[in-house]
């Protein structure tokens, strides 16, 4: 069938790739791709006619949907009622990533493990509740913001900050609208990602993402600056009880409310003493995760998807390949603040050459040469039988690609090597 991916950046690149390998695909595209995927048309994410009349015209099978904004936006119930198979949730069920009060709240009445919270839709009373409760905390803006707006706040001071930048200084535009208020939760954070067709669900392979922009995690939040996958804290019982207490009650919750969930749902998780809790959900494949997560499965993506989409995941087997992925994400000198784009990116033949996978997250070509064009501007994905060879083969490759300004975090996977 042909296929038509949807976004433009490195989790998109790794669904394009791990499709194409399935036999029942015979063309793929990609709106808006990137230079990483052959067949990219340049639509908007927002022109959902546009999108409509492409998926008609090439006799698409199978349409994924990788960002969350169109996700929210209904682009799958559109596609769905023009007869279309989409792999997502539609919008009323992608609002458990939309909507972080709606998910506090939907976790509170079914009874789902996760952190404390107020919800304010005032800068003032959320000032009070952080006096009150003092730090630690964690200050998150309601709607989405591209990955960026959650601030966890060591001091009461920078999360009044927080409050301030969020509410008063509209950092992240209407995403800002409510404030979200929690307690600060001890443990290791952890991903767990599942594909779902409403009832059935199926957990994928573990991972561990490192948000912060510099070694030791230290400095400012990014979108993610490397992954690894099986992550060691997610032990067999853990991810048990992930399902059995989060994933399980959450699905038939949604259900319930009238918003039933297909395609995959992401659990960001804290794993702490009293067992996992929820950080927070995304309706969709999590970046940089899913670069470290597809390389590992050993069935098809391609029959995961339509089993979802057709409500018969039950009937279907999901095999992995024994061995770990690590992802080290190449960035643009300044991210997450302000970078410059266009910078000739040179290397990826050799990094590939090595056995690496390369997945573009923020290129363009620019007079025939491919130039940056992102702040997270490559994955480069390496394998091994343990995560010591994987971070090797990762590193070495990495070592291979330059960029003016490339700057790279040089201890991702540091907490699985110290165990």
């Amino acid at each position: 069938m042909n296929i038509l991916v949807i976004g433009s950046g490195g989790r998109e690149h790794a669904l394009y790739w791990k499709l194409s390998e399935s036999p029942q695909t015979e063309q793929i595209y990609a709106i808006p791709g990137n230079p990483g995927m052959d067949a990219s048309a340049a639509l908007a994410l927002d022109d959902h006619a546009e999108i409509l009349r492409f998926v008609k015209e090439k006799d698409i099978g199978l349409v994924v949907v990788g960002p969350e904004v169109p996700l929210m936006n209904g682009l799958v119930d559109e596609l769905e009622e023009a007869g279309i198979r989409a792999f997502g949730p539609r919008a009323n069920a992608a609002e458990i990533e939309g909507s972080k009060s709606f998910a506090k709240d939907l976790m509170k009445k079914y009874g789902i493990p996760t952190a404390r919270y107020e919800v304010f839709t005032a800068a003032e009373p959320a000032r009070a509740y952080i006096r009150q409760e003092g730090a630690p905390i964690v200050v998150k803006a309601d709607g989405l913001a591209a990955g960026k707006g959650v601030i966890v706040a060591m001091t009461e001071q920078e999360a009044l900050n927080a409050v301030d930048a969020i509410m008063e200084d509209h950092s992240f535009g209407d995403a800002g609208a409510r404030v979200v208020i929690e307690e600060f939760m001890e443990g290791e954070e952890a991903s767990l990602l599942a594909f779902t067709d409403g009832m059935t669900i199926r957990p994928m392979i573990s991972a561990q993402d490192h948000k912060r922009a510099y070694d030791g995690d230290r400095g400012p939040n990014t979108g993610g600056m490397g992954t690894y996958a099986p992550a060691p804290v997610m032990t067999p019982e853990m991810t048990k009880r992930a399902v059995e207490e989060i994933l399980e009650p959450t699905i038939a919750a949604m259900a319930q409310e009238g918003r039933t969930y297909r395609g995959c749902l992401y659990l960001g998780l804290m794993v702490t003493a009293d067992g996992p809790k929820v950080v927070e959900f995304n309706a969709r494949f999590g970046d940089p995760e899913t670069q470290v997560v597809l390389p590992l499965l050993d069935s098809d993506l391609v029959e995961i998807m339509c089993a979802c989409t057709n409500e018969t995941l039950a009937d279907v087997s999901i095999r992995w390949k024994d061995g770990t992925a690590v992802c080290v994400v190449l960035a643009s000198g300044g991210y997450p603040g302000a970078y410059k784009k266009g910078q000739e990116i040179i290397g990826i033949a050799d990094a590939e050459a090595m056995g690496a996978l390369v997945f573009h997250a923020g290129t363009a070509m620019k007079d025939g040469k491919l130039v940056t064009n992102g702040g997270r501007v490559l994955g480069v994905v390496g394998r091994g039988a343990d995560i010591s060879s994987a971070v090797d083969a990762a590193y070495a490759a990495a070592e291979k690609i330059s960029f003016k300004d490339a700057y790279y975090r040089k201890d991702i996977a540091h907490r699985a090597l110290a165990r």
